[in-house]
């Protein structure tokens, strides 16, 4: 078992169910559980069957050593697009995700499809269906990748189905959106975790030499997290400015009149 596998994995994916439950419940209330349920549980079973259609293969025939750059490259990718998010989110330049506000925006929205059918509802099932699939994708995503790159599939989705069965559990007894979860903490600490990963399996492409091997993981997040840090306070400090030149350039139009 890699534990930093397990814990990136479990991060990772348990944004994007967090997300998915937020919507399912907003269907569920509305259309009905038996259409939102049913959405969910079509959307999982495509899911599973597309892991055991391609995942499985993929840790037979991909060599890892060849595999560790191509995944490398696109990790670091996708964990930037998501640290620079989090930036912008803690800089104020970026709003919040607030789920309490996503499950009010989908109540309005499903409410305004007008009565629902009786017995399964399409609009909801369709809702629910396409949400837990569009997230679940990205789920596949961060599993397939960090169980190939590490060579450890089965920490990977061990740490998945974690994420998943948490998030049920806790959806299952409040059946609410999870708001007393730091989210936005969260999206963080994974761009941070899939930039590092990222970076390092880049290194182990090209014949990197890494200070205690794995340990350099743990390094190379510090490392991110400080200039992430940084980059907030130099924004922060900028916006400022911004505002502090527009209140006298406000001030100063004001008094010539």
């Amino acid at each position: 078992m890699n534990f930093y596998v397990i814990s990136a994995s479990f991060l990772g994916t348990a944004v994007e169910f967090i997300e998915a439950l937020t919507i399912v419940l907003a269907v569920g209330v509305v259309r009905g559980w038996k259409s939102s349920l049913t959405g969910m549980a079509a959307a999982l079973a495509l899911l599973t069957a597309l892991v055991a259609l391609f995942g499985v293969p993929l840790m037979q025939l991909v060599q890892v050593a060849v595999f560790q750059l191509i995944i490398g490259i696109f990790m670091l990718m996708f964990g930037m697009r998501w640290l620079r998010k989090a930036i912008l989110r803690y800089s104020g330049l970026k709003a919040l995700h607030l789920e309490d506000k996503a499950y009010e925006e989908e109540l309005e929205r499903q409410r305004k499809e007008g009565k629902k059918n009786s017995g399964i509802d399409w609009f909801g099932f369709a809702t629910s269906f396409n949400i837990v699939l569009l997230e679940g994708i990205e789920a596949i995503f961060i599993v397939l990748t960090f169980g190939l790159a590490a060579n450890s599939m089965t920490s990977s989705v061990m740490g998945s189905l974690i994420g998943l069965l948490l998030v049920v559990i806790a959806g299952v007894l409040l059946r609410k959106p999870l708001t007393m979860i730091p989210e936005n903490t969260m999206k963080f600490v994974v761009g941070l975790m899939l930039s590092a990963f990222g970076i390092f399996w880049v290194g182990e492409g090209i014949g990197v030499e890494w200070w205690h091997q794995d340990v350099s993981i743990l390094v190379l997040g510090v490392l991110l997290f400080l200039i992430s840090m940084a980059c907030v306070a130099v924004l922060k400090k900028a916006q400022r400015r911004a505002v502090s030149h527009e209140k006298r350039v406000s001030n100063h139009t004001g008094s010539t009149y």
